[in-house]
């Protein structure tokens, strides 16, 4: 008998839309989800040009090198504190270089505040590691009542989207507020609050899935990772709808190896998926030129921000997948991203928080900012 944990989501693959006519006999909605009204207008946006294979910085299919993702695996998921040749004294300096070129965000939130006078904040909020700490348990990332609290404050002022590699329907049965956008599958499954938003010039929804045409593909791939995977104890496989999660947090360090053999090897005859690293996660994906960062800019686009220099996005989030979002922030010169993170790493971030404890603390102050400016009730 193994160890092994199968994590299933949002299996229903159907996307439905329904044009002004009954929320009743709409599909695209999970359950525990809100239809959109009756007359409700879905907007599905096509991108500008023509998704492609092959990039996203992902390795796919039969070139994943099992030795090289196995050494990648242990530097981004240490099980134990690394011995350091360096003494106390100099890790110190280690750390407090890192904190110099990546400040806290609580310490230079004055200065952000400044940096964004004049225009329109934009959220999007990483969920695991950001606003929920990492457990051993993925289906158990709950985040407190009090961060719940905090994004539904920060979304009653500024446009606020959660940007995940979970499926849609999971976290938003985790964060449970509706007029959040949600990005889920790295972005490859996009919804806007069913009657709209008020910061949206037009009263439709946003609906985007760019990769729906793997959604079999992806199936039988899961289907493919448990049985492959059930001889590892501790692996679990989540179907994350548009992308498949393999979690390792579970797993002995000594058995990384054979985990990222059984996961190449399913790989091999899927040449159109990719397989990429997170936290202790080796999750596979299509192979279209979409991430976290392509997702940021279809939200910034899909508010009416694609090309305006009155929009200033702030971007949190803890892991490499977020990076992608990151560096679209510094490449487009406007607002910042912020990484969560005790440890230094090399980020294209600009600020740093250590923990959701301190994301929380982060929202709050920019909630009572907001208010501060609202004339008295």
């Amino acid at each position: 008998m193994t160890n092994q944990k199968v994590v299933v989501s949002d299996a229903k693959s159907g996307i439905g839309m329904t044009i002004n006519g009954s929320p009743n006999n709409s599909s695209l909605f999970s359950a525990n989800q809100p239809p959109a009204a009756a007359g409700a207008t879905i907007w599905r946006k096509k991108p500008l040009k023509k998704l492609e294979t092959g990039g996203g910085g992902g390795v796919g299919g039969a070139r994943v090198v099992n030795g090289n993702w196995v050494d990648s695996m242990r530097a981004s998921s240490p099980t134990r504190k690394p011995s350091s040749p360096f003494s106390e004294t100099d890790q110190d300096y280690t750390r407090n270089s890192w904190i110099s070129r990546y400040p806290s965000a609580l310490g230079m939130f004055d200065q952000i505040i400044k940096a964004s006078n004049g225009k329109q904040i934009v959220m999007f909020l990483d969920y695991d590691g950001t606003l929920s700490p990492i457990v051993e348990d993925p289906d158990r990332a709950f985040m407190t009542s009090e961060m719940r609290e905090a994004v539904r404050d920060i979304a009653k002022y500024f446009p606020t989207a959660i940007v995940t590699g979970r499926c849609r329907a999971k976290v938003y049965n985790f964060v449970r507020l509706s007029q959040l956008y949600y990005a889920g599958s790295h972005g490859m499954d996009i919804r806007g609050p069913a009657n709209g938003s008020k910061y949206k010039k037009d009263n439709k929804a946003v609906l985007f899935q760019p990769a729906r045409e793997f959604l079999p593909m992806i199936d039988e791939v899961y289907k493919a990772l448990i049985d492959k995977t059930k001889s590892t104890p501790g692996a679990m496989v989540e179907n994350n709808k548009f992308c498949v999660s393999v979690h390792f947090r579970c797993v002995d360090e000594k058995s990384w190896n054979a985990l990222a053999e059984q996961v190449r090897s399913v790989l091999n005859d899927y040449p159109k998926l990719k397989l990429t690293q997170g936290r202790k996660v080796l999750e596979i994906r299509p192979t279209i030129k979409w991430d976290k960062g392509k997702a940021l800019e279809f939200l910034l686009e899909s508010l009416g921000y694609a090309n305006s220099d009155e929009v200033f996005p702030i971007y949190i989030g803890d892991d490499r997948t977020d990076e992608d979002a990151f560096k679209v922030l510094r490449d487009r010169g406007q607002g910042f991203g912020i990484l969560v993170s005790k440890i230094p790493k090399e980020t294209n971030a600009s600020y740093s928080l250590q923990e959701p404890s301190e994301v929380m603390e982060f929202l709050r102050r920019l909630v009572e900012w907001k208010q501060s400016l609202l004339p008295a009730q």
